[in-house]
């Protein structure tokens, strides 16, 4: 299997991310707050290399359509959508909650903590299902801007 290298690694730093705000979730329920900053900062470290890759590749090389079976390619779109909109959503929830942490905003924080880190494990596993649909389940297709993948023109 010949899987395409940036989409593997930026999926990898997603996967990273998901798994170390799980740590950092756990650290905090034992009270190992400083553990726990550390954590959380990795996490979002980890997102955003993820982001700078998926950047960057969207940019200079472009999106990979669905090349799977035509019957199922409107279910993986909305799929997609679905995905995009979760990874948006966290991506804001993200910033927000690692703001209020720094701040020292802890009342707000502890509210978006949780709200935040559900919503990242679904990034993260949408994320992997969109990636093992585009490179390993089915042969990607053409590979072009986003908004020519994402609408399948």
């Amino acid at each position: 299997m010949d899987l395409p290298i940036l989409p593997t690694i930026s999926t990898s730093f997603i996967v990273l991310s998901a798994v170390t705000v799980a740590i950092g979730w756990w650290q905090i329920k034992q009270r190992k707050i400083e553990q726990h900053q550390k954590t959380m900062t990795l996490a979002g470290i980890f997102a955003l290399i993820f982001f700078v890759i998926y950047l960057s590749r969207t940019i200079f090389v472009g999106n990979t359509s669905f090349g799977g079976p035509d019957d199922i390619k409107v279910y993986y779109t909305i799929f997609l959508v679905f995905h995009i909109t979760l990874a948006t959503t966290g991506a804001v929830f993200g910033i927000l909650s690692l703001w209020t942490g720094y701040k020292d905003r802890l009342k707000t924080h502890r509210k978006l903590g949780p709200i935040t880190s559900f919503i990242w494990f679904f990034t993260a596993i949408t994320g992997v299902a969109v990636y093992l649909l585009l490179y390993v389940f089915y042969k990607g297709g053409e590979t072009t801007s986003v908004i020519r993948a994402i609408l399948g023109y």
